[in-house]
């Protein structure tokens, strides 16, 4: 199969730009593989990684843009590369104007002294320099790079609080500040709920949640995954819950997490004031220490959501969750009548996400299952997934793992759709759990991308005298590209059960297996 390359010398593009690029490309008939980056040394081990990296790429420089497409036959391949120039092209023609284009953030913060925020997207070596620049500018920053090394983070923050200033991420991939949505996020309505959330699916769960409920967001401050951590000690929670505090169109407070380090929880429950309603939604954490600290706890995303719109709109706390409970009942005869189609020896389920944060509440709800749930991002330990999969397996697919060298899933879902058409062929997978993420950045149609992997699932499991149920949530609102209910009608009309929420999903397929494991 031959590897063709094409180097655009001095054509920067952002991070997100070339992986929807990227995913674009492997759509195409006859292309096995694609990458389209920028020339740094860090995507050059990358590429090569993934077996891409040819001559001309490896000659190629830190402000060349490269694509690269692995094809059947040269033809598809030149074919892919010029889709890839003219996608480029399109873009870089709706961002052309006649104002001057900076060259540095240096020049950029000279030519717009109003400017109050920065948003930073490049290889996470050189990241922390440009982040240090603009918070010595004055600028809030969204630090969209990874692979910036904790010591630099903690440098960063420390900076930034220093000077009242935001350094959301590094990885802090979904913001909406001012109503302005940023990397991953949903387009939501303005409202009086603030949050501040070091997981990024997470945020967008509660923010499209709360839309959903009629009510709106003032601001949506993403910290990044680490900011949690002992080491960086909840520096960006703690400021943006300040922030968030003296903001007088903020009436509501949610702050959201994975579990955060012990002594950190407890430095951030502290700085919790009753002035306004504060919801804290650390997943696996003790709702208890949550009470005592004056705030009302969120054991999922969607609890979250529900009582900040409640708060926000005048709605009663206890009535909201004793609806929420009510529905969790509900779901007792269906999984009953999905479980009967089921034969002798399907007894096993298979989480397969896009949304990180999605991935951990789904095995936090299904941990009191019989058998163990193994991940690659497991609640404990012992629970880590091998090589292949076991029993009552989830996957994280927006791990390391699977995206070096590769788009994030939820733009290219292509490891994904293989995986659910190759779970089809063990006869024990009763369940397949799904998710999926709308919103700015994100794929398209993210439910039509799976439509094809779905059928061929089903089509093999019925060749096998088997049923293979599909339980999928959807992550959106009806005012973002990819439209919530048009999602949610093509997973529908192939036969997947549509749950309104990952939590309700979770629970679901959890009561089909558990019955299973208990027959």
């Amino acid at each position: 199969m031959p590897i063709l390359t094409r180097i655009k010398p001095s054509a920067y593009h952002d991070s997100i730009t070339l992986m929807q690029t990227a995913a674009a490309l492997l759509d195409m008939p006859g292309i096995r593989d694609a990458a389209v980056v920028m020339g740094t040394a860090a995507n050059h081990e990358i590429v090569a990684g993934a077996g891409l990296l040819t001559p001309e790429a490896a000659a190629s420089g830190p402000d060349d843009l490269v694509i690269i497409v692995k094809a059947d036959d040269d033809a598809a391949g030149q074919a892919a590369l010029a889709k890839a120039e003219e996608i480029l092209s399109r873009r870089a023609e709706r961002t052309e104007g006649t104002a001057m284009r900076p060259k540095s953030l240096a020049a950029a913060i000279a030519a717009e002294p109003g400017a109050n925020l920065a948003v930073i997207s490049v290889a996470g070596r050189y990241a922390a320099q440009e982040a240090r620049t603009a918070i010595e500018g004055g600028l809030h920053i969204l630090l969209f790079s990874d692979n910036v090394p904790l010591e630099e983070e903690i440098s960063l923050k420390e900076l930034a609080a220093n000077k009242g200033l935001l350094c959301m991420g590094p990885d802090a991939g979904t913001a909406i500040i001012n109503g302005v949505a940023l990397g991953f996020a949903n387009a939501v309505p303005r409202g009086s709920i603030g949050l501040v959330s070091a997981a990024g699916t997470g945020l967008q769960g509660v923010t499209s949640g709360i839309a959903r409920r009629g009510a709106g967001v003032s601001q949506a401050i993403g910290t990044g995954g680490r900011d949690l951590s002992e080491a960086v000690g909840g520096k960006m929670m703690l400021q943006g819950l300040r922030m968030l505090q003296e903001d007088p169109k903020t009436e509501v407070i949610v702050l959201i997490s994975k579990p955060p380090a012990p002594a950190v929880a407890q430095k951030v429950l502290a700085a919790i004031t009753k002035a306004k309603s504060t919801i804290v939604c650390f997943l696996g954490a003790d709702p208890g220490a949550i009470e005592k600290a004056g705030a009302l706890p969120a054991t999922t995303l969607t609890q979250a959501a529900t009582i900040a719109a409640a708060l926000a709109t005048g709605g009663n706390y206890c009535e909201v969750l004793m609806g929420l409970e009510d529905f969790s009942q509900d779901l007792i005869p269906l999984a009953e009548a999905e479980r009967r189609k089921l034969a002798p020896d399907q007894r096993t389920l298979r989480g397969l996400f896009v949304g990180g944060t999605f991935c951990y509440e789904a095995q936090l709800l299904l941990k009191n299952l019989p058998e163990p749930v193994y991940s690659n991002a497991p609640l404990a330990k012992e629970n880590r997934l091998g090589a292949g999969t076991k029993g009552h397996t989830i996957i994280d697919f927006g791990e390391d793992e699977y995206t070096q060298g590769r788009p994030h899933p939820m733009i290219d879902p292509t490891l994904r759709n293989r995986r659910i058409v190759q779970e089809a062929h063990d006869p024990s997978v009763a369940v397949i759990l799904l998710d999926f993420v709308l919103g700015y950045g994100s794929h398209d149609d993210p439910a039509g991308a799976a439509v094809d992997a779905i059928h061929e699932a089903q089509r093999t499991a019925k060749e096998a005298g088997r049923d293979l149920i599909f339980i999928a949530s959807v992550c959106g609102t009806e005012a973002d590209p990819q439209r919530l209910s048009a999602q949610e009608a093509r997973l529908r009309n192939v036969g997947v059960i549509v749950m309104p929420d990952n939590a309700s999903a979770a629970r679901l397929a959890g009561l089909i297996t558990q019955g299973l494991d208990e027959a």
